[in-house]
């Protein structure tokens, strides 16, 4: 908890110090009230006293009471300013260091936790400073000054109060040992919860076209009850404390008087007025102590969870990063070189390597292509030269620079990166084209449109109703997969990187639009480095260079014609796909 509020700006902690002294100022108003009772008391029990001087007491009452009450709305003012202020600024922390996460750390946290620590465990931090800020502050201030003030008056009377108190204390602390690790409990519910109702929007076609709406409702009933049923238990564990909580304050009233009264009976007369005195200040600081023990438990009711809460968040702002940025800014002559110099990679925490020992370079505008059967390692290849992971073993170069060395933003202006899924951004269409900075202008209009025609979107994005002002729904729901993946080149065309990298980015386009595309983006890029992963032969034929991956192991490399005389598996890939003749003739 304390690591967090760490966080706190200079303007936060000014706040805090407002807070704090206006409620001790409250606590000292509060706590004079009593005095000016008893005063009172004693005076209209005395034969001299004036109506002016019972009056002087009474206003002087009345004025404490009226300056409390301002302080008390001032305190909720700054008090809700604060904790608004203190969760924005940590959800921008949240969402500032999950951007800088990489693939690793996102399966470790897993999507549906991340969500619900940046939006839920935020607002248990929120509630804990609005509703709890002033508590905290008031009830140990009012608690332990009440209690100085009336420990020197009686003995008796004071062992009375502190029995109430001990009971409440042990209560208190017996219901936080209950429900702490049950608030744990609730925040991985949470997650589950969010996991299983995103997990079933993602897939609700899947879902329908199955008839498994039953089996869905079934997984999310199982986490709703686990949830359901801790919070019963933490609710019917806090609902012990309203009836203890009432007998403990009538049993401090009726001891404090019954105390008093046999004290009343044993004292002379004038000591009967100093004791009838001392019950009613006792009467007022007793229900101070109990209010104040009061206010604990409803604090005690929110901190258990913001705990948990903030647990989780420091988890995410502490987490060490996989892939750490470097310092090199790419000032360099060469353009669009990769090279892999005895690359191997496998997963965190795997036993068993991805790739092994793969060799291969590169050039300016040039193209290479790697094929294999599904699980070979193409597209785990790829992805260590945008560096969504790192390489285990061995060295990935761009422009002869080890991609480890680059700070992040200067490696990903020289990459075009067109990802195996293809993913829109709830936005227009050329939004979504000139989506993000490349170091440089803003793709424009006109460069938006030029990169759609390459990618050949033009014909059915100048069809839509707004054509290029379009918008895309969520996901690039309102468009099919092939139009998904065209406009996701475009994306990457519109950057004018020097090193293209295509993740099987042709598979949902139609042979025809293939080969179309193919042979525009040669031209347009032909200064530029390609890398293509493709299950269809027909994509790569034409490459400048081939590598034909097995089990994570290059097996061939080469061109087309080369690998079908010297490589069977790739020559197996081929003919399964297409007859001789036509690979002859390609």
């Amino acid at each position: 908890m304390f690591k967090l509020f760490k966080n706190l700006t200079n303007k936060d902690k000014k706040v805090i110090l407002i807070v704090a002294t206006l409620v001790v100022f409250s606590v000292f108003l509060d706590l004079r009230m009593p005095e000016y009772m008893s005063e009172i008391t004693k005076l209209v029990q005395t034969k001299d006293s004036t109506m002016k001087e019972i009056l002087n007491a009474g206003g002087h009452m009345l004025l404490c009471a009226i300056l409390s009450l301002v302080c008390t709305i001032t305190v909720g003012y700054f008090s809700s300013f604060l904790s608004a202020d203190f969760s924005k600024n940590i959800r921008r922390k949240i969402f500032t260091k999950v951007e800088s996460f990489g693939i690793a750390e996102i399966k470790k946290f897993q999507t549906s936790s991340l969500i619900t620590r940046t939006t839920n465990d935020v607002t248990q931090i929120e509630m804990l400073l609005s509703m709890g800020l002033q508590m905290m502050i008031k009830s140990p201030v009012m608690a332990i000054w009440a209690l100085v003030k009336i420990l020197g008056k009686s003995t008796e009377l004071s062992l009375v109060t502190g029995t109430g108190v001990v009971i409440i204390v042990i209560t208190n602390l017996f219901i936080i040992k209950m429900v702490t690790p049950r608030f744990s409990k609730i925040q991985k519910y949470t997650d589950q919860l969010n996991g299983v109702t995103r997990e079933n929007l993602t897939g609700i076609r899947v879902v329908h076209a199955f008839n498994a709406e039953k089996f869905q409702e079934g997984r999310f009933e199982d986490v709703n009850n686990d949830i359901t049923k801790t919070h019963l238990t933490i609710q019917k564990t806090f609902a012990l404390m309203d009836p203890i909580m009432n007998f403990v304050m009538h049993f401090q009233h009726l001891g404090i008087y019954v105390v008093g009264a046999m004290l009343i009976v044993k004292a002379g007369m004038m000591d009967k007025i100093t004791i009838f005195s001392n019950m009613v200040v006792f009467s007022s600081y007793g229900m101070q102590v109990i209010f104040s023990f009061l206010m604990l438990t409803m604090i005690f009711m929110i901190l258990p969870r913001a705990q948990v809460s903030a647990y989780r968040i420091n988890e995410i702002l502490e987490e060490d990063l996989s892939i750490k940025d470097g310092y090199y800014k790419g000032l360099t002559d060469k353009k669009g070189i990769v090279e892999f110099k005895n690359v191997s990679f496998k997963y965190p925490d795997a036993d068993e390597y991805i790739l092994k020992n793969i060799s291969f370079k590169v050039n300016q505008g040039e193209t290479i292509a790697f094929i294999g059967s599904t699980g070979s390692g193409k597209s785990t290849l790829i992805n260590l030269v945008p560096r969504l992971y790192d390489a285990t073993e061995g060295e990935v170069l761009v422009d002869g620079v080890n991609v480890k060395e680059y700070k992040l933003s200067t490696l990903n202006n020289k990459i075009g990166y067109i990802p195996q899924k293809a993913f829109m951004f709830t936005a227009s269409v050329k939004d979504n084209v000139a989506y993000g900075n490349n170091g440089r202008e803003k793709p424009n209009i006109e460069k938006v449109k030029e990169a759609i025609k390459v990618a050949q979107g033009k014909d059915f994005v100048e069809k839509m109703p707004d054509k290029y002002d379009t918008m895309i729904a969520r996901g690039g729901t309102n468009i099919s997969g092939g139009q998904k993946q065209r406009l996701s080149i475009a994306r990457a065309i519109a950057r004018d990187p020097e090193i293209y990298i295509f993740d099987d980015s042709f598979s949902a386009l139609d042979y025809q639009t293939d080969l179309k595309l193919r042979t525009e983006l040669k031209k347009y890029t032909k200064n530029a480095t390609s890398m293509i992963v493709a299950q269809r032969i027909g994509t790569i034929m034409n490459a400048d260079t081939i590598v034909v991956l097995d089990k994570g192991e290059c097996v061939g490399i080469g061109t087309h014609k080369e690998l079908l005389k010297k490589c069977d598996i790739y020559k197996e890939i081929a003919l399964s796909q297409l007859s001789e003749e036509e690979l002859e003739n390609a």
